[in-house]
């Protein structure tokens, strides 16, 4: 009797192992995040570490945001808007949850970006946000054009050699460039809209020498290689793809500011694997991860120690960008109050309506 209890109750101790490993194989994450952020060699080691396999969706702010509140915050567990695209969204359609810091390892974060991104994404008195990419905007410049800021796209000689977005990091680096500062006027939503009004007309004014809006990354960068085009507005990381192709192409931080983002993860608020998220944050935050990560993504993490593996190239052209001055003179990007986004979308419509 007692061997039969005994091979009974081991019985059930295998079963129940085997319930929770098919459990775990069959567990999955839902992530919805941005091109180049979740590259298959990371998720696929993740798997194999965890388990969990991960079904991607690469999207953009403004696409996260449709997404989520077409469906009140269902149909992902995990996302990656950038830190001010959180509390806007969040106070008007109530699409993600609170961080439960205590599952994560926060000593794998720099307690400053760390610190930051706490207090960009409260509301409530709950923090909504762990930061983990940062980079810039700011101005990829062939080093034979003397242009050193966005009102130097504008000088006669560039004519139709330039480009810029049709988004409203355009605006806000000419106002900065124009010696405005729109981030001050965020909760004056008339004088901000004054502001960025400005910003406007001085993009109108310089229409002739814009070749286009740009839209495609591809383009923009063999135009900038084939010299069609001798500057245009853009982020860091492209700016150092074309810098290890060619020295003579070089990301340069406008001299009013380069505008600073980070990069969130955030829980959506019917996410259904709240587990399987929190596992993802922590496999990512390993230095090694976040390294390899960085330099597959082209830009730089939150994570503490990440430095120790960091690219040499990488590291070389953040200096070279970013004199300690420049990089004092970051601006970074606060949170979005609500309303902002229809003011620049309008602004941006009769930018586009006059070309």
């Amino acid at each position: 009797m007692i061997s039969k209890m005994r091979l009974s109750g081991g019985l059930i101790i295998l079963m129940s192992s085997l319930v929770c490993q098919l459990s775990l194989a069959s567990e999955k994450l839902r992530l919805l995040t941005w091109a180049d952020y979740a590259p298959r060699e990371i998720t696929e080691q993740f798997t194999k570490e965890t388990g969990i396999t991960v079904e991607v969706t690469i999207s953009n702010n403004e696409e996260m945001i449709s997404k989520l509140r077409a469906t009140g915050g269902a149909g992902f567990d995990l996302v990656q808007p950038s830190q001010d695209r959180i509390v806007g969204p969040l106070s008007e359609f109530g699409i993600y949850k609170p961080i439960d810091f205590s599952k994560i390892n926060t000593d794998h974060f720099l307690p400053e970006m760390l610190e930051s991104a706490k207090k960009v994404t409260t509301f409530k008195g709950k923090y909504f946000g762990v930061p983990f990419f940062w980079g810039t905007d700011g101005l990829v410049v062939n080093s034979k054009a003397k242009i050193t800021d966005y009102s130097d796209l504008c000088k006669p000689e560039y004519l139709g050699k330039v480009a810029v977005r049709l988004k409203r990091p355009t605006l806000i680096g000419i106002a900065f460039s124009m010696g405005q500062d729109p981030f001050k006027a965020y909760n004056n939503p008339k004088q901000y809209e004054q502001i960025m009004q400005t910003a406007g007309e001085k993009m109108m004014s310089c229409k002739k020498n814009y070749k286009y809006f740009w839209e495609s990354k591809d383009q923009l960068l063999n135009d900038l290689r084939s010299g069609e085009l001798v500057a245009a507005q853009m982020w860091d990381s492209g700016g150092w793809k074309l810098n290890a192709e060619n020295p003579l192409l070089r990301f340069v931080a406008p001299k009013s500011g380069a505008l600073g983002w980070v990069d969130s993860y955030a829980l959506p608020s019917k996410g259904k694997n709240d587990a399987a998220a929190y596992a993802w944050i922590n496999f990512v935050s390993r230095p090694e991860i976040a390294a390899r990560m960085a330099k597959l993504a082209g830009s730089f993490t939150a994570v503490k120690g990440a430095e120790n593996f960091m690219d040499p190239k990488m590291k070389s052209q953040l200096n070279e960008s970013f004199s300690p001055e420049a990089f004092k003179n970051i601006k970074w990007y606060p949170s979005i109050p609500p309303g902002l986004e229809e003011i620049d979308g309008k602004i941006l419509d009769r930018v586009k309506a006059s070309f």
